[in-house]
């Protein structure tokens, strides 16, 4: 979810920055690329993943049945 988030992040900051809309200094295209390249080493850190749930491995050992 994090990846997804990074990546609608750089896409906004490539229209900022292609379209050169006069913004302030919280909004510039520098900080939209920042926060989501921060988000992007969450998200390959393995944080907002979903697998630390547990839910996909509990069903691990109910597939074979003898």
């Amino acid at each position: 979810m994090l990846g997804i988030g990074a990546a609608v992040l750089f896409f906004i900051a490539f229209l900022i920055n292609a379209a050169n809309v006069a913004t302030n200094d919280v909004l510039s295209s520098t900080n939209f690329m920042l926060i989501g390249l921060a988000a992007l080493a969450l998200h390959v850190a393995g944080i907002g993943t979903g697998t630390g749930t547990g839910t996909r491995w509990a069903s691990r050992g109910r597939g074979r049945r003898r």
